[in-house]
């Protein structure tokens, strides 16, 4: 299993692989990427598997949006999580108000000593009319919104749902605070496939949905300098237990 490996931060600017570097044989050779020194890499973790929906028992609504808890395999995801990411030196590890991101970063705090605290901005995107675990069913039978929505690369065609672009606006807000809290540091960011693949876009320059099928507890790479954005990694799943990973779900 690959790891992720602390990156050490030069004292000056930054390097690509491609950025040269002179030997005293006067070769010129390629080095690893480094992390400026101001920089803040941000571990983002998309919460394990949630509970499964229940047309007859939908999910109980926290600021109007469903708050199911982590499955038995989510928590299990939630430990593998801990164990790929408990050796690196993290500064912060934050959550969201819905409780699948916290019993996610649970395990790894408890390995670090740490404190979670609470990032309300990188919750999931609201999917207004389909809260509460409706989504998945919506999607499941191809309802003519879902295709819309697709098409559109917009959150909103859903009725009564928030729009790809606030999504993408408070996403940014709240990683830009963090960023702003934690310069120079690594700080890890649990939340939800929809706010995920917004960041990741916003990175990119990408449509709202070209990141929107993050794994469950997948691990994404971003480094946030000022207005740069740079995204190293997407959908890590190399420390899970493949043979026990669900197939995708949805935003939720």
């Amino acid at each position: 299993m690959e790891s992720i490996e602390p990156v050490q931060h030069p004292h000056e600017g930054s390097r690509s692989a491609d950025d040269p570097v002179r030997s005293d044989n006067g070769e010129f050779t390629q080095r690893p990427w480094e992390v400026p020194a101001a920089a803040t890499e941000i571990i983002l973790v998309r919460h394990g598997q949630s509970a499964a929906f229940v047309e007859s028992s939908p999910f109980e609504l926290i600021d109007g949006q469903g708050n199911p808890p982590l499955s038995d395999l989510g928590h299990h995801q939630a430990r593998q999580v801990a164990a790929r990411l408990a050796e690196l030196e993290i500064e912060a590890i934050y959550a969201t108000t819905l409780r699948r991101t916290v019993q996610t970063a649970n395990p790894l705090a408890e390995r670090l000593g740490m404190e979670i605290g609470i990032e309300s901005d990188l919750r999931e995107v609201h999917l207004g009319e389909w809260e509460g675990g409706f989504f998945r069913k919506m999607a499941a039978e191809a309802h003519p919104a879902f295709a819309e929505m697709d098409a559109t690369q917009d959150w909103g065609a859903i009725p009564g749902a928030e729009t790809s672009a606030s999504l993408r606006g408070r996403v940014r807000s709240a990683l830009t605070r963090i960023h702003l809290r934690h310069p120079g540091a690594r700080v890890v960011a649990v939340s939800h496939g929809g706010a995920i693949g917004a960041a990741l876009a916003e990175a990119t320059g990408a449509t709202s949905l070209a990141f929107s099928s993050t794994d469950n507890a997948s691990i994404a790479r971003l480094v946030i300098l000022g207005d740069r954005w740079i995204v190293r990694s997407y959908n890590d799943t190399g420390h899970l237990d493949q043979s026990r990973f669900p197939e995708h779900q949805g935003p939720t």
